[in-house]
This record gives C-alpha cells, structure tokens and sequence, in this order.
C-alpha cells in the first residue's frame, strides 16, 4: 500500500487515509501489531483491501503465534492449574466451607485439621450472644432481645460496667440477626 495521509477536512470529515481519495474515512484500522489502538482511518472500499491484506500475525513463528494464543486465552493474565500455585499467588486453599463440602479436605489433598475450630461468622456470633439457635423468627428474636435487656440492663444491676458491656454486645447481636433475618 501507498504511504497514508491522516487530516480532517474544514468540514469536520475525515478523509480517507489513501492519498488521492476523497471518501470520508469512515472505518478505523490499527497501524500495526504493536499499535492496536493506533489507527488509519480508510473509507469502505479501502478498508476491505487493508482487512484482506491485514494479518496480526505476519512475522512471528510458530512457536510465537503459539504462545500469543496461549497468553489471549486467559486475557494476558497468569494463571495456575488447582493445587498448584505458589505460595501467597493465585488459588489458595483457605475459603470457609461451612457445610464441610470439601470433608476436611483441600484442593491439593491437604487434610484440614478438624480440631482446630473455623472462624465464627458474625451471624454465628450474634446467635451464641443472644442464646439462640437456627431457625429463629424475629418474634423469637425479639422475645429473647426483651428478656435480655431485662436481665442485663445497667440499670437492673445498679449501674454495673460489665452489665453495661454485656448489653452491647446483646444490642450489637440483636442488630445483626434483626438484618440477617429480615
């Protein structure tokens, strides 16, 4: 092809990039591999001939396209099989399985210890707190909050700081199921 001119007319229309063509430019191409978002700007007529004389790979070796395949099918990204990541990148095991789905064991066939306990989650938590064990109904939840409050209010324990404590952690509980459960 024949070097390329890129203007735009006093109109405001792009030209197309071939010299001595006088159709808008219309339709974007990328000016090289390297440069994809670098473009010419050709009218239909030339665009077809530049996207049947366009190859992305005119070039490279096999063994090159090979690997830019490779690398475009995980978008440029590394990536690692299961199991097999190094320590602190990519897959890990370390996700909470609540329902023991993996029965105590890993991805990569690493037992998990059953003695040691799993973090408690907050709704876990609010329930131990409040006395309560799943399926609870917020009339249920309500009921337990009121006798709670009853019994621990600083009030009731003449002005007592751990009863004051106490009912925080009852109020923090009560906010949290009343969320989880409505």
């Amino acid at each position: 092809m024949t070097p390329l001119r890129s203007d735009f007319g006093a109109t405001g229309v792009r030209c197309c990039d071939v010299p001595g063509c006088t159709s808008a430019g219309e339709f974007r191409a990328p000016k090289a591999r390297d440069r994809l978002n670098d473009y010419y700007w050709f009218c239909l007529e030339h665009v077809r001939e530049y996207n049947r004389a366009w190859n992305y790979y005119a070039g490279m070796s096999e063994a090159e396209v090979e690997a830019d395949l490779r690398r475009s099918t995980t978008w440029n990204r590394p990536s690692w099989p299961f199991g097999t990541a190094a320590k602190g990148e990519g897959p890990a095991w370390g996700f909470r399985d609540p329902f023991d789905l993996f029965d105590g064991e890993s991805p990569n066939g690493e037992r998990h210890d059953p003695s040691q306990p799993r973090p408690q989650s907050a709704e876990e938590k609010a329930f131990q707190t409040m006395h309560l064990s799943p399926p609870v109904t917020i009339a249920e939840l309500k009921a337990q909050y009121k006798s709670l409050v009853k019994i621990h209010h600083p009030d009731a324990n003449g002005g007592d700081r751990e009863a004051e404590e106490r009912l925080k952690l009852i109020n923090d509980a009560y906010t949290t199921l009343k969320r989880f459960l409505g």
